[in-house]
């Protein structure tokens, strides 16, 4: 009996012994991702510029040419310093694109770098229809003449043209007394001088029929503006209800905001800012262009 009961724990200690001894089983090891040049984003895919066009095209990878989302055409006086731009910064570079219409995405550099809000703030190219965070870029680059902002562009599209008309031709006299000799007039040069004002259009906010917006009038000229009147016309009905810093009256879709008089004087370099609340149903389009007395400004 004593022998049984010693052979019935030695048989429980040799299983618990087994148990116990047995190897636990080892986890797979993780797979850690390696981190890539480019930060990850939602809907967007890297690609890498092979070519530039000109400083908003650009040919990527994939052999599919594509144009930089609200960036307008290089101006004709700076296109050559906008591709060199656009080839130091771009060209053989890994990228991210976010496709919006067929040929045309958004595009940033692989820091994060919003592509064309860097051209626009370093006064390469001009946005187009700016508003927001562009139009605030392209305000600073037109205060310290950045980039095209500057001598030759001073904010044009092209360099001013120079007109120089040829005097009319000598008419030959023939006859046996002494002619008097006469000197022909020199020519007339003339030259189209830039606009003296640029006006920046952008949205504040907007709501469900309604939206507020704000207008900066920027003295381009080299001399002071006593007084002054601003016109627009909005391109789908939208009506102003209310103005600060300027008196405003309107007929259909043509804006009229005159200077008050803490307002009215805006010394060479100098700018003001008007603001409005205006009603709006469906789209709401900025201006195409402005008037300042009567002259046209560069607008963005």
């Amino acid at each position: 009996m004593l022998r049984k009961s010693l052979s019935f724990l030695l048989v429980l200690l040799t299983c618990a012994c087994t148990v116990e001894g047995q190897s636990r089983p080892v986890a797979a090891p993780v797979q850690v991702r390696q981190p890539t040049l480019v930060n990850e984003a939602t809907g967007d895919l890297p690609a890498v510029v092979r070519a530039v066009i000109d400083g908003r095209t650009v040919e990527l990878d994939t052999g599919q040419r594509v144009q930089v989302s609200l960036l307008a055409p290089p101006a004709d006086c700076w296109a050559a310093a906008a591709r060199t731009f656009a080839e130091k910064s771009l060209l053989a570079k890994p990228v991210r694109v976010s496709s919006l219409t067929p040929g045309e995405v958004n595009l940033r550099l692989e820091d994060g770098t919003d592509y064309a809000l860097l051209a626009v703030r370093e006064g390469v190219l001009r946005a187009q229809a700016a508003a927001g965070a562009l139009a605030d870029a392209e305000l600073g680059a037109a205060r310290q003449d950045r980039g095209l902002w500057g001598a030759p562009c001073n904010g044009m599209d092209a360099v001013p043209t120079t007109t120089t008309t040829a005097p009319p031709p000598a008419q030959r006299v023939e006859s046996s007394k002494s002619v008097p000799t006469t000197t022909s007039p020199p020519p007339v040069v003339t030259t189209t001088p830039p606009p003296p004002c640029a006006v920046a259009y952008r949205l504040d906010g907007q709501w469900q029929d309604g939206f507020q917006g704000k207008i900066t009038i920027r003295n381009t000229g080299g001399a002071a503006i006593n007084g002054w009147t601003l016109k627009w016309t909005f391109a789908d009905g939208q009506t102003v209800r209310q103005m600060w810093n300027a008196s405003v009256s309107q007929r259909g879709s043509a804006v009229t905001a005159t200077s008050v008089e803490y307002t009215r004087t805006i010394s060479p370099r100098g700018e003001v800012e008007i603001g409005f609340l205006g009603s709006v149903r469906g789209r709401n389009t900025a201006p195409a262009s402005f008037t300042l007395n009567g002259t046209a400004c560069t607008t963005s």
